[in-house]
């Protein structure tokens, strides 16, 4: 069986805990815990028959990812940055922290992630899409679900087959 890591990074309060609990546990709490550090966990996900194991790291939110440790980061093979589409705050720096990373592991499966689209109308969802200098690949409710199957089925699909 294939085992690869994947980092979960973003700004503090995005989600990230929310969409590692929803895609491990399929489980969601409303109440807001700070991770401290990092939070590790895995899961199993079959793929056209193939298996693959997901090593998923939940790191602690920063404003800007050159704050994360860099160990951190080591034998990534995909990173996920999640932001808020209900808060700007967290993604004005979008385009300079996903340079960050690119520049970090430059082989790596980036997937960029607006979480939180529960909040918003589907005009908001578009008018926060429209707004971003970079390509957001998908859009997700930890809280309701929606889409993070997805997210996580195409990014091990990705992973085992590209």
């Amino acid at each position: 069986m294939v085992s690869k890591k994947v980092i979960l990074t973003g700004n503090f309060g995005v989600g990230k805990t929310s969409l590692f609990n929803r895609f491990v546990f399929d489980k969601f709490n409303d109440k807001y815990l700070t991770t401290i550090g990092v939070k590790v966990n895995k899961k199993v996900i079959e793929v056209d028959d193939e298996e693959i194991s997901i090593l998923l790291w939940d790191i602690a939110g920063e404003v800007s990812q050159d704050k994360v440790p860099i160990s951190y980061f080591l034998g990534a093979s995909c990173i996920i940055y999640v932001f808020d589409m209900s808060r700007p705050l967290t993604f004005a720096n979008i385009e300079h922290d996903i340079n960050h990373l690119r520049d970090l592991l430059p082989d790596s499966l980036l997937k960029v992630v607006g979480n939180k689209k529960d909040l918003l109308t589907a005009e908001e969802i578009e008018s926060v899409l429209d707004t971003l200098t970079i390509d957001c690949n998908i859009t997700t409710s930890a809280k309701t679900g929606e889409n993070v199957e997805e997210l996580f089925d195409e990014l091990a699909r990705e992973l085992l087959f590209d």
